[in-house]
């Protein structure tokens, strides 16, 4: 992420995915982006020596027969696939993974990465957080509080944003910031109503990215890192499906689709705090899990199925979905300074 000038603040998107990172180069808005997942590679003076070589990130780890080589970011999916290995996320399902011990390091050097030579001491970074899950009591306490502190540790001024909210910020600026954003992430998806840049109801569903890797891996027999791969670069929801794997990937991309048109439904239908719109509100989808072609049209025909109580203007994809939630995030740092 070059920089022909200092940014004024930085919007992370704190994914349990991918950690994207926006900054401001004039009137142009610049995003760098990393898997949020780490692979051990064993140590040896020539395999240290070949990542230099390559200007490939890692970190060595431990002394003596227990040294090795940590590999974070985008290359762990590559040397994942070689080892036949999966790779280990520093989060899960939204926030900090309590079984990965190496979790709040690896992040730290994940984010330290991604805003090298664009950080400056004391600059403003507003990081997204997930809303808690629809009917749950979640604490959400620990993991604000620890993105917040590798950030102090970075020099930086945290903050932190509802990642629904950022989607509205991001695309909506047209409605007064009044609509529906939605991010399809890895770990959740997080929903947020907005009524003129407040947020008025948010939540988050469990099934997302990660249960349709996890679902798949789980029939087909490969590894999640593969599926993943095999997601993004050829799958769409509008087949045909030549292969066990895609028809796979369509049984459980339509069950995440109808556990969140349901959720959709259930928490609009229950709430009373949702303001008289006074006219239909656009909604707005986001996040990788979103990239497969007939995602929207698929969406949309399943949530008008289950009469979703709330008038809506249009269902729209975000105009970057991998970079909306870091874009929203810039934008609330930029408006308050």
């Amino acid at each position: 992420m070059k920089q022909t000038q200092q940014t004024p603040a930085i919007g992370l998107d704190v994914g349990t995915s991918r950690i994207v990172a926006a900054v401001q180069n004039g009137d142009q808005f610049l995003f760098k982006s990393q898997l949020n997942a780490f692979v051990e590679v064993p140590w040896s003076k020539m395999t240290e020596a070949s990542l230099k070589r390559e200007s490939v990130p890692f970190v060595v780890s431990g002394e003596g027969f227990e040294k090795k080589i940590i590999v974070p970011g985008n290359e762990s999916s590559r040397f994942a696939d070689l080892l036949q290995s999966e790779s280990r996320r520093p989060m899960n399902r939204g926030v900090l993974n309590p079984t990965e011990p190496e979790n709040a390091i690896m992040l730290k050097q994940l984010i330290e990465n991604l805003t090298e030579g664009v950080r400056s001491p004391g600059i403003p970074v507003y990081y997204s957080v997930p809303a808690a899950p629809l009917g749950a009591e979640e604490n959400l306490t620990y993991h604000d509080a620890s993105i917040a502190q590798i950030l102090r540790e970075l020099g930086c001024e945290p903050t932190p944003i509802n990642e629904g909210l950022a989607v509205v910020f991001s695309e909506l600026e047209e409605t007064n910031y009044s609509g529906i954003g939605i991010s399809f992430g890895g770990g959740l998806v997080n929903v947020c109503l907005s009524y003129l840049a407040v947020p008025v109801l948010s939540f988050s569903v469990a099934k997302a990215g990660d249960y349709i890797d996890s679902s798949a891996a789980s029939i087909t027999g490969e590894l999640t890192t593969r599926i993943r791969l095999a997601k993004e670069e050829s799958f769409q929801l509008n087949g045909p499906f030549h292969d066990k794997l895609h028809q796979v990937l369509n049984v459980y991309y339509d069950e995440v689709i109808r556990a969140v048109c349901s959720g959709l439904k259930e928490a609009f239908s229950n709430s009373r705090n949702i303001p008289k719109m006074g006219r239909p509100v656009p909604m707005v989808l986001s996040g990788g899990t979103t990239l497969p072609k007939g995602f929207r049209d698929r969406f949309e025909k399943v949530l008008k199925e289950l009469d979703f109580p709330l008038p809506l203007s249009e269902i729209r994809m975000a105009q970057a979905p991998l970079n909306s939630t870091a874009k929203g995030a810039l934008v609330a740092a930029l408006a308050e300074m």
